[in-house]
């Protein structure tokens, strides 16, 4: 049988769940060590001085860095898919040529945020902040993450090539490489360890670029090495419109969707810093909690990238029953992992906040703030899960209405309202109250996409059609008996 002709009976016939979790928990190791940078910078910089300076300085960097990451993956995805769906097209010509129109764009991206690095940071920090602390430790941390912003754009271009053709593990190495490394300087920079000059906050910036930079040679090596169907070579760079333009097409969705976090973070910032006595305090208690939530939230979004292609192959399959089983399936484990997440804000806010080296105000004021956002945990997995839900079906406008709603339209006007007229520990109360309006929009655009889309399907083929099938290609010779036996065993647990 052909590779293909395999795929298709696994995604079709193998038990949901185990399929689940064999397309899933790669990518959610991988997502779990993305949320490491920045995460990581925090908890040593926690430690550089106890005002605590240089962590608001980086709470107050991340909604530049995030829309890095926002440029970086979301033109990944047009390159992902284009690139897959050339292969899958038998045009490995237009494969390559994708990935170098790609690679391009990447470049582009990246000389923008170098030019914010050189002459943009300071500006920016003042935009949020009067604080000359502040804003100092901000230009030094944002101008190096930005000027050497090439290493994780050349990171995240390579990794999308290598996901690309199905080298899910590759990706995940070059990115925990990175990691690593970055865990490992963090310290003996920031402190100055064997030798070198304690550089404090720069030392930070230096640990992280120098990590992207380690991943991305990884990243590159590993493409060379494993991806023959991708040789790129020099007159594949030359301008192709239409490539660009279908790379555009797909990724520009995906850029605006993370950006709008980024918007969310810099106005929440500026709510925060407006508060009187305590905004100082508010906003490093809210970078804490944005970075600690990413361990969370990182792991449903891998859920969904496991999720997603499921749900696709079997709507062309018009098999309703297996799409609302991974629909059911995913929204539950989910729901689950949120849920963890709300019992570790309620029960331990006191260790979390600890790792960032919060004292007396800071815990204070912490302790609230996490116990009253994590709230929003309670409906923040099935909102995840149904919007991806959505893009499996080609909707993805509907996961960008809702974005914007939740983060722009309810967040920071509740937010900006409750600062101005009420007290701190009712700003925090925004977060569920957004979350609470997504779920009603997601449950709402659901029934219609239910209704439209999947209650129209048919069931898909019954057992005794597939086992019929399946023993035809068995007495035809097309399949070993050990692999029908293993077919046929998957056929009777799941149907």
């Amino acid at each position: 049988m052909s590779s293909a002709t395999l795929k298709e009976n696994k995604m079709g016939t193998q038990p949901i769940g185990r399929l689940l979790l064999t397309m899933s928990v790669p990518m959610m190791l991988s997502m779990l060590v993305q949320a490491l940078y920045n995460v990581v910078d925090s908890i040593f910089v926690a430690r550089i001085s106890e005002l605590q300076y240089e962590l608001t300085a980086v709470s107050t960097a991340f909604p530049i860095q995030n829309l890095m990451i926002a440029f970086g993956t979301g033109i990944g995805v047009g390159i992902t898919t284009l690139i897959s769906k050339s292969l899958g097209e038998k045009n490995p010509k237009r494969a390559r040529r994708a990935a170098a129109q790609g690679i391009m764009l990447e470049i582009c991206s990246c000389i923008i945020f170098v030019l914010i690095g050189l002459f943009g940071t300071e500006a920016f920090m003042r935009s949020q902040t009067g604080n000359e602390e502040i804003i100092r430790h901000g230009v030094d941390y944002l101008s190096i993450c930005c000027t050497f912003s090439f290493g994780i754009f050349i990171e995240i271009t390579f990794e999308k090539l290598l996901q690309s053709t199905g080298k899910m593990v590759q990706s995940m190495l070059s990115q925990a490489i990175g990691a690593i490394i970055n865990i490992v300087l963090d310290p003996i920079l920031i402190f100055g360890m064997f030798g070198l000059p304690a550089m404090g906050i720069k030392g930070a910036a230096c640990a992280t670029v120098i990590g992207q930079m380690a991943a991305a040679v990884a990243a590159i090596i590993f493409h060379l090495a494993s991806n023959r169907e991708l040789r790129i070579a020099p007159s594949d760079f030359k301008l192709h419109k239409k490539l660009i333009a279908k790379i555009l097409i797909v990724g520009l969705p995906s850029v605006l969707m993370v950006a709008i976090g980024s918007v969310m973070t810099y106005c929440m910032n500026k709510i925060l810093f407006s508060i009187n006595k305590v905004g100082e305090i508010a906003t490093t208690v809210f970078g804490v909690y944005f970075k600690l939530q990413s361990f969370l939230v990182m792991p449903v979004i891998g859920l969904n990238n496991g999720m997603v292609p499921i749900i696709a192959f079997n709507y062309g399959a018009r098999n309703k029953k297996r799409i609302t089983k991974t629909i059911r399936l995913s929204v539950i484990a989910a729901v689950c992992i949120m849920l963890c997440g709300i019992l570790l804000f309620q029960l331990a806010p006191e260790w979390l906040l600890g790792l960032f080296g919060a004292e007396n105000e800071m815990m204070s004021i912490g302790k609230t703030a996490l116990r009253i956002i994590s709230l929003n945990f309670i409906f923040a997995g099935y909102c995840i899960v149904i919007s991806s839900t959505f893009q499996a079906f080609g909707n993805g406008l509907f996961s960008m209405i809702i974005s914007f709603i939740r983060q722009l339209v309810v967040l920071i006007p509740v937010a900006f309202l409750f600062a101005r007229f009420g007290e701190l520990w009712q700003v925090w109360l925004a977060f569920p109250i957004a979350e609470c309006a997504a779920c009603v929009m997601c449950t709402v655009m659901f029934v219609y996409l239910y209704k439209k889309l999947i209650k129209p399907l048919g069931e898909g083929p019954s057992k005794d059609d597939l086992l019929k099938k399946l023993t035809e290609q068995f007495e035809k010779g097309e399949i070993t008996e050990e692999a029908y036996n293993h077919k046929k065993a998957d056929i009777l647990d799941n149907l």
